[in-house]
């Protein structure tokens, strides 16, 4: 037995109803409230919202992508500003180790013409033994530029040290800081000689090196006399400063003082120094 259809209405009366019923209900909307309709108030309260967040989703976007654009703009400047800063600190790193060079020249030129009477030779220092101090170091010219053992070696405002050993390019210098270093000294202001001895302990804790066997019966001798080379030394010229005196006391023989000296050179930065080409050819050394 065959069963009866159900009974189906056709899709497109259904969309000419829905049609028909929105046609009305616009019209009664615009002839009762122009403005105020239900159409109306269903639109402010689905579609004015929706607007709403559209709305701030799209200022919010515009927003993060101006702060984009600014960031990226900033971020350039940046790179610009910090490859501005990178050249200007090299600039003024070069400026500087010119300026030092410069002044070290000029010192030079100043030791030069303060030992006029002296043949010399600029140098510069290619090594030195280990530790912070130049006791022990090597230079850049030898034999070729008539460079001799026991040459006397100056820079800053007096005596380096003296030539040991010599090469035709090179030559090695013991400084007078040196533990093995010994000279006949003198102090300036009343010519009273003493012995000045190489010290790196006293360096390392003072900066400074020692001195003995000073007479000065009279007492003349106070803190900061400058103390020379002597007119005695077999192998030091005359005359040439060693540094000046830090501290003084009376021996316990209450014949002799000893006490410490500064040094005329910065022995922890030494680069260039002058190598006088005239050498001591009488005299002998006294201890």
């Amino acid at each position: 037995m065959k069963r009866k259809s159900k009974f189906t209405f056709p899709s497109k009366f259904l969309l000419l109803l829905l049609t028909v019923l929105c046609l009305v209900c616009i019209y009664i909307s615009y002839a009762f409230n122009l403005s105020g309709g239900p159409l109306n108030t269903i639109a402010g309260y689905v579609f004015i919202p929706m607007q709403r967040g559209i709305n701030a989703v799209g200022l919010w976007v515009l927003d993060k992508a101006d702060n984009l654009k600014d960031l990226r703009d900033v971020m350039e400047e940046n790179a610009a500003l910090k490859a501005q800063v990178d050249e200007l600190t090299s600039e003024l790193n070069t400026i500087k180790l010119e300026q030092y060079e410069l002044d070290n020249l000029r010192e030079l030129l100043e030791l030069d013409q303060k030992y006029p009477n002296y043949k010399k030779v600029a140098a510069s220092v290619i090594g030195k033994d280990a530790g912070n101090w130049f006791s022990i170091f090597t230079i850049d010219k030898g034999t070729k530029d008539g460079i001799e053992v026991d040459m006397n070696v100056i820079a800053g405002k007096g005596l380096v040290g003296i030539v040991t050993d010599v090469g035709p390019n090179y030559a090695k210098v013991r400084s007078v800081i040196d533990d093995v270093s010994k000279i006949s000294a003198m102090v300036v202001n009343n010519s009273d000689r003493c012995i000045v001895h190489g010290d790196l302990q006293e360096m390392n804790a003072n900066q400074r090196i020692l001195f003995s066997d000073l007479k000065d019966s009279k007492d003349e001798i106070m803190e900061g006399a400058e103390v020379v080379t002597s007119n005695i030394s077999d192998k030091y010229l005359q005359g040439i400063l060693i540094g000046n005196i830090s501290t003084l006391k009376k021996d316990s023989n209450n014949l002799t003082k000893s006490g410490t000296l500064t040094p005329a050179v910065d022995f922890e930065h030494l680069e260039e120094v002058l190598v006088i080409l005239d050498k001591k050819i009488s005299g002998e050394e006294t201890e």
